[in-house]
Formats: C-alpha cells, sequence, structure tokens
C-alpha cells in the first residue's frame, strides 16, 4: 500500500463565514482566518479546507458562484487569500478549496449570455428543454424545490437546475464547458493550493433523455449517471495528476462498490470520497448500523481505494447533539465521537467548533433561519396545508444552521466572533462552550482532539491498519482492532448513556499492552479486562 501525505492528513473544515469577523461587519473573512491560522495549528491538523468564497450572490451561501476568479466583498479581496495561502505553508499547513462545478449562479455571465437567447453560442453551456404538455419537462425533484426545471419566459423553455432556482447546472456534455471548467482549476492549482472539496461532483452526467421518475421524492437520478466517470477521468488527465494533490469528493447516493469506482488507485479519477449512508442516511443513531456500513465500506476499500470520516460538517447538525449526547455528557460523548472518527480507516474531518464540542442550536422561529433548504421545504409544507408549528419542529433537528453558527471563541458578547451584529445568531451557550475555557482546561476536549491527532502523527497503525470488529450485533458497545506491520491496537467505546460491562474475549498480549489514550483520567493501563464496567460515553485506545 502505497504511503502518501493526503493519506496522513487530518483536515479542519473552515466555513470561514462563520468562523472569524475581523471586520466587524458581522461576517467571517479571511482575514479572519489568517489570524486564527495559529490556533488551527495548535490543534495539530495538517489540511484546512474552506469553503466557498468566490463572488456569489449568496442565495447558498456560496454555493452559488459568479465568478470563479473573484473573491466576493464579505470575505475578503484576492489579496486576502494569497496571504491565507502563504501563511499557512509557513505553518506547514495545506489548503484545499471548494470546487463547485455542477452548477453557477444564475448571475454568472456564463449564464446570462445562455439566457439571453435560443441562438446564443453559450445556449448550449446550460440544460434548456421545452415545455412537454405545456408543463415541466419531466417529473423530477430537485433538492431544493418541487421541481428540477425553472421556465424562462424570454425564450420560452425551461432550464435545469438540481438545487436552488438561482442555481442552474452546467451541460457537462459540452466540451467548452468542461474545457473552461478545467481552465479554472488550474488557475487556482498554479496559486498553489494543494487540492480541491468537490461538491456533488457525482451530479455532471444527467439520464439521456430526462425520462420521468417512477418515485421523483427519491432523488437518486440526478446522481451517479452513465458518462460521470468519463468526465472525472477526462478532469484528471487533462488537469488533476499533474499536481499532487488531495481531491475528495462529494458523492452521494452511492454503495460501497460504486464509490470505490470514483476512487480505487488504479482508476486515475479522485483520492477519496465523502459518502453520506450516515450523515444523510441514518437521522438518529443507530450503533449496529453504523457499525454494518464501517464494516462493507472497509470491506470494498481495503488496499484498492481511500475513504473519508465525518459525523458533521456545514450541512450536517452537530454530532455531539446528533449522535452524541449535548446535555448530560457532552464532554464524554464529544470525546468518544472523535476516538471513533480518527481511529477508522479513512481520512478523519474536523468541522470547526466540533475541537471544542460546540452543539446545534434551537433557535424560535423560521425567521431566525438562513438555511435555503429549510425555509423553501418550510414554505412548501405550509403551503400544502401542514400545521406552520408542527412543519417547524420537524426541520429543526436537521437545519444545516445547526451547523453554521458562528465559532464561539470566548464568553464575551457575540462569543468573541464579531464586534458587529452577527450574519446568524450565536448559539445561547457560548458563555459556557468556548475556545477560551476550552484552552485553558487541561482535560477539555480540545486537548483530547490534539493527543488523537499526535497519535495519528506517530503511529501508522492508525492511518494503515486493518479494521476488525469485534462487536457486531451489539448496541453499545462498539470495539475494533486495527492492525499493521506487527501492531495491533484495541478500541473500546462504550457508545451510551449506560453503565455497560465489557465482555468480549479478546487476545492481549500482556507484555505489550499499554493504554494509549482514554476520555476518562482515571483510567490505568491494565484496566483492559473482560467485566469491566464501562462508564456512559467511554473510550479507550490500547495497543495490544
Amino acid at each position: 500500500m502505497e504511503r502518501t501525505w493526503w493519506k496522513e492528513a487530518v483536515v479542519y473544515q473552515v466555513y470561514w463565514r462563520s468562523f472569524y469577523d475581523s471586520s466587524g461587519d458581522g461576517v467571517g473573512d479571511l482575514r479572519g482566518v489568517i489570524e486564527k491560522l495559529d490556533y488551527i495549528e495548535k490543534l495539530g491538523v495538517n489540511v484546512v479546507w474552506l469553503n466557498p468564497f468566490y463572488e456569489s450572490p449568496d442565495r447558498d451561501n456560496g454555493y452559488d458562484i459568479s465568478d470563479y476568479y473573484s473573491v466576493m466583498e464579505k470575505a475578503g479581496t484576492m489579496e486576502d487569500f494569497e496571504e491565507l495561502l502563504d501563511e499557512a505553508h509557513k505553518r506547514g499547513l495545506k489548503v484545499i478549496l471548494d470546487l463547485v462545478v455542477n452548477h453557477t449562479s444564475d448571475q454568472h455571465e456564463w449564464f446570462l449570455e445562455s439566457k439571453s437567447s435560443i441562438d446564443h453560442p453559450k445556449r448550449d453551456w446550460y440544460i434548456w428543454r421545452d415545455p412537454v404538455n405545456g408543463s415541466e419537462p419531466n417529473n423530477w425533484r430537485s433538492y431544493f424545490t418541487p421541481s428540477t426545471w425553472e421556465y424562462d419566459v424570454g425564450t420560452g423553455q425551461y432550464y435545469f437546475h438540481s438545487f436552488a432556482v438561482e442555481q442552474p447546472d452546467l451541460n457537462w456534455e459540452n466540451e467548452e464547458v468542461r474545457e473552461a471548467i478545467y481552465e479554472m482549476m488550474r488557475f487556482w492549482l498554479d496559486k498553489g493550493i494543494d487540492g480541491f472539496r468537490m461538491d456533488v461532483i457525482n451530479l455532471l452526467a444527467k439520464i439521456d433523455g430526462f425520462p420521468n421518475a417512477e418515485n421523483p421524492e427519491y432523488t437518486d437520478y440526478l446522481a451517479n449517471n452513465p458518462g460521470i466517470h468519463e468526465y472525472l477521468k477526462e478532469m484528471n488527465e487533462k488537469v488533476l495528476r499533474h499536481y499532487d494533490i488531495l481531491t475528495v469528493g462529494e458523492i452521494p447516493f452511492v454503495t460501497p462498490e460504486e464509490g470505490l469506482k470514483y476512487v480505487a488507485e488504479d482508476r486515475n479519477e479522485l483520492k477519496t470520497l465523502f459518502h453520506f449512508e450516515v450523515a444523510d442516511d441514518m437521522p438518529s443513531w443507530d450503533m449496529v448500523r453504523y457499525k454494518e456500513i464501517q464494516e462493507k465500506w472497509h470491506k470494498a476499500f481495503y488496499g484498492k481505494g481511500w475513504n473519508s470520516q465525518f459525523l458533521n460538517n456545514h450541512d450536517h447538525t452537530r454530532q455531539v447533539s446528533r449522535y452524541g449526547n449535548d446535555n448530560r455528557y457532552r464532554k464524554e460523548s464529544s470525546k468518544l465521537l472523535a476516538t471513533m472518527i480518527h481511529t477508522l480507516p479513512g481520512i478523519p474531518y474536523v468541522f470547526q467548533g466540533e475541537e471544542i464540542g460546540m452543539t446545534g442550536v434551537r433557535f424560535d422561529t423560521i425567521e431566525d433561519y438562513n438555511d435555503i433548504a429549510m425555509k423553501n421545504k418550510y414554505r412548501e409544507e405550509v403551503e400544502k396545508g401542514r400545521n406552520p408549528v408542527q412543519v417547524f419542529e420537524s426541520l429543526l433537528p436537521l437545519s444545516r444552521d445547526n451547523s453554521r453558527t458562528p465559532v464561539q471563541w470566548d464568553e464575551t458578547e457575540q462569543a468573541g466572533f464579531t464586534e458587529g451584529e452577527p450574519w446568524i445568531n450565536v448559539n445561547p451557550n457560548y458563555k459556557m462552550i468556548n475556545v477560551k475555557r476550552e484552552l485553558s482546561e487541561e482535560d477539555s476536549i480540545f486537548n483530547y482532539y490534539k493527543d488523537l491527532i499526535a497519535l495519528r502523527k506517530e503511529h501508522p497503525v492508525m492511518i494503515y491498519g486493518d479494521y476488525t470488529d469485534l462487536s457486531k450485533g451489539q448496541e453499545k458497545l462498539y470495539v475494533y482492532t486495527r492492525q499493521f506491520e506487527g501492531t495491533r491496537w484495541l478500541i473500546i467505546l462504550n457508545c451510551s448513556d449506560d453503565h455497560t460491562i465489557f465482555d468480549i474475549d479478546v487476545s492481549i498480549d500482556e507484555s505489550n499492552e499499554r493504554l494509549l489514550l482514554a476520555n476518562y483520567n482515571d483510567v490505568s493501563g491494565k484496566d483492559v479486562l473482560k467485566n469491566t464496567s464501562l462508564r456512559p460515553h467511554e473510550a479507550r485506545i490500547y495497543e495490544i
């Protein structure tokens, strides 16, 4: 198995608009990231992923790009980005950017030209179709709206959008479109960035003919269609292979077998991927199912391709609120979830604030939320006649704004995030949960993350080791080994609010046994014994 820097990466995701505001306008910015690079470096990660900061009307928080070559005013300037990149590299931090090329903003010059006339040379840069029986060309549903089609009065045709109506999809069948995208990618790579996180990259290819879906509510017809691998192989041939970079594809609706086609080392497409069998398909914690998911992905990938591990990001509720216990056992379950993500096979991702145990949020009304997907769904359901209060309550747990509240730096007003009015409200618990407090406590969640990441840098078994689940079928205990070049680790997790007996037979070489890390600080090195009582959300890592 080839060893590479990117396989050994720990990625820290910076959702910059909620990270730190250096200007006082209420929105985080690139200079704010520069000011906090020492903090990121202190954590020990080695890759920073920046969410989109390109010019944008900001209908979908930057994922509706109107100019791929410019920096939006909210974020700063190109000079700010270049300084950020330089300062990150000085600290040994690599930087990857979001690549959003399934769609653009409807304000992008390309779309404005495409929309201007049926005969315009760029008309075919987007996907246009005639009405069918005076209505939409098919019954497909977009991720954000009831239809993937929006009517344009000026030209009498519909354009296709997988997301919001303001985000028209590019036509990847058009060679000119692909070449324009490749040119843009080279622009950023030649600036010295270290890779891309590729937004919904498996949506680029569309089903030929756009037939009606038998079940339009299940939008799998938008992804993994014939032609996608040809596009990615071409992208690799023309751009990616010429740079030593990390490429991670956001790839929903994919099985392990299909996922391997995107990242297998002998296929020359991408380096790794995000799949969503957990984040999208497991709304609440299901220990048995989670272990089954890990098992099948490991079996499909080991020795062939590289996986990623995450439980939260800018689109998914904070992990300690969704999968842990953010009340009684916030510190313990934050550390347990971190232990799991960093010891399972694949690249671990840390979403800003996760390292201090930030929680999801509950605002009072729909007006307090910014999430366009949540707002659209709320309006759609209320218009159907559903009770607005019930609709609101049903959307709260998985609102994307749960993860988008500002990073809580200290106990001062607005959590030290801004001197102005924040673009989204700060979580009210910031006086108890903040970076300043975490850095002052020896037994903090932050310091536990530091220890985990340091272990990863010192021990290849944590990265390259084979994985064996010893606890299949158990609903509370998750116990597994990692083994590599004569080193064997045992990870023990009690994923519950209960005291749980460790009753799994494990062969242990007592002469080599040693405790490497535990999230309760009173565990001795010889406590890995059958019938040991594990406390709620207790996590231990042993070398055995």
